[in-house]
């Protein structure tokens, strides 16, 4: 498989993602604005339907494969020998050498959650077992960089809004930009390309638009990123759990403040916070004023 050429962003262009819809204001005038679609997808393992997901129908594949991965139902030394979509009943199989050890272990669970697929969250803790992640170093020009560069990418949120976005980054680099009506919907794309490019994790930065709850910690946890980076605010499980796994995480990251609650030795402050830009009202994204 050829190594993806990045960055890779998003595609506010793409019209099956985004509907408008005419309304009126609150002068009564007629209004039309672009709206997020929202549709469902349904994930196999193989013959074991797992979940449907509300999402925006991009990269149904990577959704799929990323979803299987954070939940712990496939593992690394799983060989992924298929994984097919069909758009017509928008549905994702996803297809072994043999059999999973999550599809030996149970026939199927029904997960609900307030933000698209959410998680099981007893799966997931088992699957931190073992997890080390690596001290990786951590400089604020680059939160700085990034926050600047990701906030004025054009994006469905920046068209539409009420989307989260997720992105995988090196360095001061953005690499992969992926959006969906769910937190949880945008890592999962992550970590399903991470997978099938076999990305390396250990020098990465995860960067999302959504809270930093006990779910996303683990998520960035058991996808091997050392850093977890955020617009928005805190849990306090989701600091504890954290700390306890030797995670960097970054909060109410806007402009030229941001607040780090685990991992602060591992920070180097090589830049001073007067000399950033303060942050353009109109790219003011989800989180701005918590």
């Amino acid at each position: 498989m050829s190594s993806p050429t990045y960055p890779i962003l998003p595609d506010p262009a793409n019209a099956r993602l985004t509907r408008l819809i005419e309304g009126t204001d609150h002068t009564g005038a007629r209004a039309q604005i672009s709206v997020v679609e929202e549709r469902p997808l349904t994930i196999y393992l193989n013959r074991q339907e797992i979940v449907t997901a509300m999402t925006i129908g991009d990269y149904p594949e990577l959704l799929a494969l990323g979803f299987l991965r954070n939940q712990g139902m496939l593992l690394a030394d799983d060989v992924v020998t298929g994984v097919d979509y069909d758009d017509e009943i928008e549905t994702v199989v996803v297809r072994t050498q043999r059999e999973t050890s999550y599809e030996e272990k149970v026939q199927k669970k029904t997960r609900t959650s307030g933000c698209a697929v959410g998680t099981v969250f007893g799966d997931m803790m088992e699957g931190l077992e073992g997890v080390t992640l690596p001290p990786a170093q951590l400089r604020t020009s680059w939160l700085y960089a990034l926050a600047r560069e990701i906030n004025t990418t054009p994006s469905l949120y920046l068209q539409a809004g009420a989307i989260h976005g997720t992105v995988l980054c090196h360095q001061d680099q953005p690499l992969v930009y992926m959006e969906d009506v769910g937190r949880h919907n945008a890592v999962d794309k992550i970590a399903g390309f991470m997978f099938r490019h076999n990305v390396p994790a250990a020098d990465k930065i995860l960067y999302t638009t959504g809270r930093l709850t006990s779910e996303m910690v683990i998520k960035t946890a058991m996808m091997g990123i050392p850093v977890l980076a955020s617009r928005s605010g805190f849990t306090a499980w989701g600091v504890e759990i954290a700390r306890q796994l030797g995670l960097t995480l970054i909060g109410r990251m806007r402009g030229q403040r941001f607040i780090c609650l685990s991992g602060e030795d591992r920070l180097l402050r090589d830049i001073d916070p007067a000399s950033v830009p303060p942050e353009d009202g109109k790219h003011r994204r989800k989180g701005a004023g918590q």
